[in-house]
């Protein structure tokens, strides 16, 4: 049977192996919605417990990301960060996307140590901290991994509380992303407090309800 191609391309990296420690793994979700903030969380690993178990928070279902960030927050040290939709407005989606990795960093009360950031963009302004780009570290990287998971799951319950408080808008269904229905119900309605007004799909809906 042939391997999958994430297997394949982006084989599994020991994280073990980076110094000096703590190795932090950094992730962030929600770059490519037209609302709510960007979240990211930072995992640094007490045991390699989990690492045959997590992978990137997208390939898994809802329940077990759930499960998995039960156990990742249980058994392991986390820092959660954000930025908010006018911080996204503000500076643009890349840079708030940095920016709440580094405040995930930083919550985690540790001054050195060994980033590993999914991606290809290293983490601004974070001092006293060894930086290494992983692209694709979600799939290759178990610490990422866990962050992905734990970003994830924090910010679609946030997403499902934003659906209760602004119902028209089904973000409690697509989390914010540009589906079809989000789209034409922003055309309908118009945008609420938590699209982001800089985003396409949104900007030129601004002022006209």
């Amino acid at each position: 049977m042939a391997k999958k191609k994430s297997q394949i391309e982006f084989p599994k990296i020991d994280w073990t192996e980076f110094s000096p420690t703590p190795v932090i793994g950094v992730d962030e979700v929600g770059r490519g919605c037209l609302a709510g903030p960007v979240y990211a969380a930072a995992v640094i690993f007490r045991s390699d417990s989990l690492s045959d178990l997590v992978t990137d928070s997208k390939l898994l279902s809802e329940k077990r990301r759930d499960e998995l960030a039960e156990l990742i927050l249980k058994e392991h040290q986390v820092g959660i960060g954000s930025a908010t939709v006018e911080e996204i407005d503000e500076i643009n989606i890349l840079n708030a996307a940095l920016l709440a990795m580094k405040r995930a960093v930083e919550q985690l009360g540790v001054s050195s140590g060994h980033v590993l950031v999914d991606g290809n963009k290293k983490i601004p302004g974070l001092k006293g901290f060894e930086q290494t780009t992983v692209v694709k570290g979600d799939l290759c990287v178990a610490p990422i991994s866990a962050a992905s998971i734990v970003a994830k799951v924090t910010r679609d319950r946030l997403m499902k509380d934003l659906g209760v408080q602004y119902p028209h808008y089904g973000f409690e269904v697509h989390k914010g992303y540009s589906t079809p229905v989000h789209k034409q119900s922003i055309a309908t309605h118009g945008p609420c407090l938590v699209h982001r007004k800089s985003f396409a799909g949104v900007k030129e809906f601004v002022g006209k309800f």
